[in-house]
């Protein structure tokens, strides 16, 4: 029976004309209603005269079918899948059957002069049976199919979270064979004991090691993308401690590339599962008051941060999104997620997405593109980043991060931009690198400028960022994939992780409260030793660290700090509204102090110094600074 049902399902005329053989199917469950009613009304006998009142109905039984045929079309009935009926299919289908009841009732009291009572109670009756039979159809075919995924799941799964989301996957799973699951039972902290679509809820989340071996558990199923991410980081280390394989069901992604991508509801557990800091709540009425219909411009709009900012600024309707970045190919690739997203009504149409390629060392063409755009607010993520290769070419760093935003503030002010927002980083405090310190200066000269009556500004300081370019964890996951080994700089080095949508949106709350040059600071969570950091992403790609993968020290890089900190010894700092958003109160420098340092650095560039020399006048530029402890 189910290769033949497979074998009907699969042909190439069914899938043609399946709604009509739906239909079909359900107009022939109308007769059979209508023959038992009659049947029903006639004592179970075949006579004339017991089948006489029986007649009036079926000699106008087209009328019947048309009756039922079209409501059963403008309810289209006949379109719904029957491997997901759920109970709005039910009410259609109850609700479609009443009104053709209702109608074939009006017809009958209108058009019979006698019998009509009989006729009436013969329609009550047969669609009553029908409701039954279209419903009884489809829970056949439902169970059918839930028993084709249970004789063809490979292993047996518990999910953690009984839920709305547990509930759905829960269903995926029964639907879809393909995914290779058969849940055995629901983990969760407050339904123990209860029953979840017919799946009993054997423990709690912390029971996995019990559970999983009662119930014979190949895998655990986390099913809860709301929970904070220091529960699932516990549900995940209590599953290492059995080498018990863990899979996720995440969040539906905004991003289209990352929707398209998702072939399964459950994916393998990322690092960012357990880093991260789960949802971030924003004022979203803060944040619509200074983008919504305005003109917002992104400098260095094709990295990960600049990028990220871009998805979330379109989600707040400005009227216009400037996309600048000197990188043709980012800008272009995320210009096209853009056009994408468009066509798919991902982004309202009235926003418009403009693109620009532009540096901003070139404060000419900054000011072109300000006289002709007219920004109202632009972030500028702009700028050079690793550390490494900073310290190689630090001339690059000073022409690009000092100098650029330097001409970005002067254009803002003089095209009379409403706000300014710099991304920075927890290596411009204290720094030792000429990365951090060419931040450091940034923001010093931001300070120096915020207070010019025209363009409100800030600078927002965080730490890594989960995922970014040049970030430890792309490194970490090609070193895993080539076999190893996984190299970090020292075993006792930390860090402080944060996400990229984590990073943005907070960027965004920020935003809002940016006046005279304050200083903004994200709170980054815990500290993370990069160590137990690899180990983590060893476990996750299924192997064993030291044993499959090993983990060897290269020491330290030219310019790298032990650990980062977020806050000047000298800084005083307050809170925000929002509890993941610090202040550091504006200090005192001078535009004049600015002018002298960048007349330095400004020399030692023209002279083509070594790059010695430039490292050494640019730390001593910042560490000159009495505000720099």
């Amino acid at each position: 029976m189910a290769k033949l049902i497979s074998g009907f399902t699969s042909m190439g005329f069914y899938k043609k004309y399946r709604e009509i053989i739906m239909l079909i199917l359900d107009l022939f469950t109308v007769f059979v209603s209508f023959f038992m009613s009659v049947w029903m009304k006639a004592d179970f006998k075949f006579s004339y005269l017991n089948l006489h009142l029986g007649f009036e109905v079926l000699k106008s039984f087209l009328v019947v079918l048309l009756v039922f045929g079209i409501c059963f079309y403008v309810a289209k009935i006949y379109k719904s899948l029957w491997k997901y009926t759920s109970i709005i299919e039910a009410m259609k289908i109850a609700m479609s059957n009443i009104i053709a009841a209702l109608i074939l009732i009006i017809l009958s009291l209108l058009t019979l002069k006698s019998g009509s009572a009989s006729v009436i109670s013969i329609i009550i009756v047969a669609v009553l049976f029908n409701i039954l039979f279209m419903l009884s159809a489809r829970v056949l075919y439902r169970m059918y199919r839930r028993m084709q995924v249970v004789g063809n799941a490979g292993k047996k799964a518990l999910i953690a979270g009984a839920g709305d989301a547990g509930v759905i996957l829960l269903r995926e799973l029964n639907q879809n064979p393909e995914i290779g699951y058969k849940t055995v039972g629901f983990l969760d902290d407050n339904k123990k004991g209860k029953i979840v679509c017919g799946i009993h809820v054997v423990g709690t989340t912390d029971e996995v090691k019990e559970m999983a071996e009662k119930y014979g558990a190949d895998a655990v199923l986390i099913a809860m993308p709301s929970a904070p991410k220091e529960r699932v980081r516990e549900i995940f280390e209590n599953c290492q401690k059995v080498n018990l394989p863990v899979k996720i069901m995440h969040e539906l992604n905004d991003s289209l590339e990352d929707s398209l991508s998702k072939k399964q509801p459950i994916e393998d557990v990322r690092i960012e599962d357990l880093l991260g800091r789960g949802e971030i709540h924003l004022q979203q009425d803060e944040i619509q008051s200074y983008i919504t219909g305005r003109t917002v411009c992104v400098t260095g709009a094709g990295g990960s941060i600049g990028s990220e900012l871009c998805r979330q600024i379109v989600k707040f309707e400005p009227a216009r999104l400037l996309m600048i970045d000197i990188n043709e190919n980012s800008l272009y690739m995320l210009e096209q997620e853009f056009n994408r997203s468009r066509m798919h009504h991902k982004i309202n149409e009235k926003v418009q997405i403009v693109s620009y390629i532009a540096s901003i060392r070139d404060k000419g063409a900054l000011d072109e593109l300000f006289d002709k755009e007219k920004p109202d607010v632009v972030y500028h993520a702009a700028a050079h980043k690793h550390v490494p290769l900073m310290e190689t070419r630090p001339m690059e760093a000073v022409k690009n991060n000092v100098f650029g935003t330097y001409n970005l503030i002067r254009s803002c002010i003089e095209h009379k931009v409403k706000r300014f927002i710099m991304i920075s980083t927890d290596k411009a405090v204290n720094p030792t690198n000429v990365m951090g310190a060419t931040k450091r200066m940034t923001e010093m000269i931001l300070q120096a400028y915020g207070d010019n009556g025209v363009t409100k500004m800030a600078a927002v300081r965080f730490g890594n960022v989960l995922g970014s370019n040049g970030s430890v964890i792309p490194i970490f996951k090609r070193q895993i994939a080539e076999g190893g080994p996984v190299t970090i700089t020292d075993k006792n080095i930390i860090r402080y992780f944060m996400t990229i949508p984590e990073a943005a949106q907070l960027v965004l709350q920020a935003g809002y409260y940016a006046d005279q040059g304050e200083i903004f600071v994200l709170d980054m969570g815990d500290p993370v030793k990069i160590l137990d950091l690899a180990e983590k992403m060893i476990r996750l790609s299924g192997l064993r660290p030291y044993k499959d993968i090993n983990i060897i020290e290269i020491g330290l890089r030219p310019g790298e700090k032990m650990f980062e900190e977020l806050k000047l010894d000298g800084e005083t700092t307050s809170k925000t509204k929002n509890n993941l958003i610090y202040k550091n109160e504006v200090m005192k420098i001078s535009k004049k102090e600015i002018e002298e340092k960048l007349l330095r650095l400004r020399e030692v560039l023209e002279q083509h110094s070594s790059k010695e020399t430039i490292r050494e006048t640019m730390l001593d530029v910042i560490i000159g600074d009495k505000t720099v402890v």
